[in-house]
């Protein structure tokens, strides 16, 4: 019964068996028979079926809650109070500066903790890591703070504020931001992106209409445009390049700074769970390491 549950979330989540089939690596076929096995077993209709759309009806939106909180709670049967007899595998989802920035000293804490805990690592943008907690395909995920309200089976805290600078070549001279983002070729942070949003609404507010050279989501990668001498960018005070010399400068936006919030997301019901507190002290202790040592 527990796998027909777990087909039935997956088809709530996805829309279409095919789509749920697909996800969970089952055939249509098969998901449909689980579905039908799932409907006879409990004697009630879970879809309204509209040509390829699964559609919850008034049965289906009872059941969805209690059919998550029985897997929620086998899932819980197999997990040690005692952080040091954790076994199996955890999976964190992080964009790619804190991957590259404060996830590793995280790691270290957590496996001196937990030693026998394997973690696997999901890179991805934050869209997308939202969405993979949200369905229950990672256990949490370090991303930054969207500009709409989380959905509601998500538990967020925050773990630090990342000040927004612009960056200019190395033998740019001039000083004045606002000047240089309506003179110069600008490498835009790609604007589908939260934090690229965040560069959108500065510009607007600023009345700039920058000359893009070019769009581009990897901070990094934007870091390197940069020391090329390619143009002048926006972007968070994060990520690798913070460690190395730099071939560049880092003008501060002074009264203009703009900000963008990382946070750790997991679903609510996991957030008391002895693994996910634990992993949430690591996290919380780095980022405020950090925090006292850039200050």
């Amino acid at each position: 019964m527990l796998r027909e549950l777990k087909t039935f979330i997956a088809v709530t989540q996805d829309g279409t068996f095919a789509a749920a089939g697909q996800r969970i690596g089952l055939t249509q076929s098969a998901v449909s028979a689980q579905i039908r096995g799932l409907e006879e077993n409990l004697g009630v209709t879970l879809f309204d079926r509209t040509g390829r759309t699964a559609i919850l009806n008034a049965a289906g939106s009872r059941i969805l809650p209690m059919a998550q909180q029985i897997l929620e709670i086998f899932a819980s049967m197999s997990r040690p109070d005692n952080p040091g007899d954790f076994r199996g595998v955890i999976k964190i989802g992080a964009i790619s500066t804190f991957q590259t920035g404060l996830l590793p000293q995280v790691l270290v804490k957590l496996h001196e903790s937990a030693p026998a805990l394997e973690t696997k690592l999901l890179p991805g943008v934050s869209f997308d890591l939202l969405t993979q907690v949200d369905a229950g395909n990672i256990d949490l995920a370090i991303v930054i703070k969207p500009g709409f309200p989380l959905a509601k089976d998500l538990h967020s805290e925050t773990l630090a504020r990342e000040p927004f600078v612009l960056i200019v070549p190395a033998d740019m001279t001039e000083q004045e931001p606002l000047a240089l983002l309506r003179d110069k070729p600008f490498i835009r942070y790609d604007r589908t992106s939260f934090g690229g949003r965040m560069v959108t609404q500065f510009l607007r507010q600023h009345r700039l209409e920058p000359r893009v050279a070019l769009e581009i989501d990897e901070i990094d990668a934007i870091v390197k445009m940069v020391e090329s001498g390619l143009g002048v960018a926006l972007v968070p005070l994060a990520g690798l390049w913070r460690e190395r010399q730099a071939k560049l400068r880092v003008i501060s936006l002074g009264d203009m700074t703009f900000y963008r919030e990382l946070i750790v997301v997991m679903r609510h019901a996991n957030r008391q769970s002895p693994l996910h507190s634990l992993i949430g002290h690591c996290l919380h202790d780095v980022a405020k390491a950090s925090a006292l040592s850039a200050t």
